[in-house]
């Protein structure tokens, strides 16, 4: 489905990714995992052609995305739920889960996408005529990662969709994301806790410095003392 191989990026003359390679398929939840300023939240921006890579290629289902804009990228299926949510204050709960139907047409009816964003995080239901500007910072990640639904892709970025939030949100948001991974949908998550990634991922990939130190199972991640030191932040890796 996605693949990343030896990608570059450069930002403002400095190497921010420095050859990453990595892959999702449909139905897999693929974490890339490291700590602040690795190069994690760089890497989805990448793919959704907010950066444009120096060099390295992205391909979506064998298509190039790597000189697309944003708009045709969403419109081939890749939904993109961002860390800080970017929920519109202005509209309502309603509005802002409704807003990708709206700018992305798809074989399926908007009722039908919306109504399976509510079946992913049932709680919205209760909120619908709330304004974002209402919102707790978990409700806030529940409409950001539903609109991203209702957009109908076939795969799903999401970057920190855990970080900040009450222990008591982040078992919706893990339920949530199981579910979307049950529908066959690929997942790739950005984070820097490894404490918030979910039991069930089925593959890890460590990113330091713009470069993966480490792909492959979560148990194996576990049992590798560097990788540790890593995403557990414990001490700085020197080269």
């Amino acid at each position: 489905m996605l693949k990343l191989a030896d990608l570059k990026v450069d930002i403002e003359g400095s190497r921010i990714l420095n050859g990453i390679s990595l892959s999702v398929a449909a139905g897999e939840l693929v974490c890339l995992i490291g700590r602040n300023g690795a190069g994690k939240t760089t890497t989805l921006r990448s793919i959704m052609g907010y950066r444009r890579p120096l060099s390295g290629a992205i391909t979506f289902e064998g298509a190039d995305l790597a000189r697309l804009p944003t708009w045709q990228i969403a419109q081939r299926g890749i939904g993109f739920s961002p860390e800080e949510s970017e929920v519109y204050a202005d509209l309502t709960v309603a509005e802002n889960v409704e807003l990708s139907t709206w700018t992305r047409p798809s074989g399926r009816p908007a009722r039908v996408r919306i109504e399976e964003a509510y079946t992913v995080f049932p709680k919205l239901r209760q909120y619908l005529g709330r304004g974002g500007a209402q919102l707790s910072g978990g409700e806030r990640k529940m409409v950001s990662i539903a609109r991203a639904l209702t957009l109908d892709p076939r795969l799903l970025l999401l970057d920190e969709p855990f970080e900040g939030l009450s222990p008591a949100i982040i078992p919706a948001i893990a339920e949530g994301v199981a579910s979307i991974r049950a529908m066959g949908k690929g997942v790739l998550i950005a984070e820097s806790n490894v404490h918030h990634i979910p039991d069930y991922v089925d593959r890890l990939y460590v990113i330091e410095r713009g470069e993966v130190m480490f792909s492959g199972p979560l148990a194996q991640a576990y049992r590798d003392r560097d990788v540790m030191r890593v995403i557990a932040g414990q001490i700085e890796v020197v080269p």
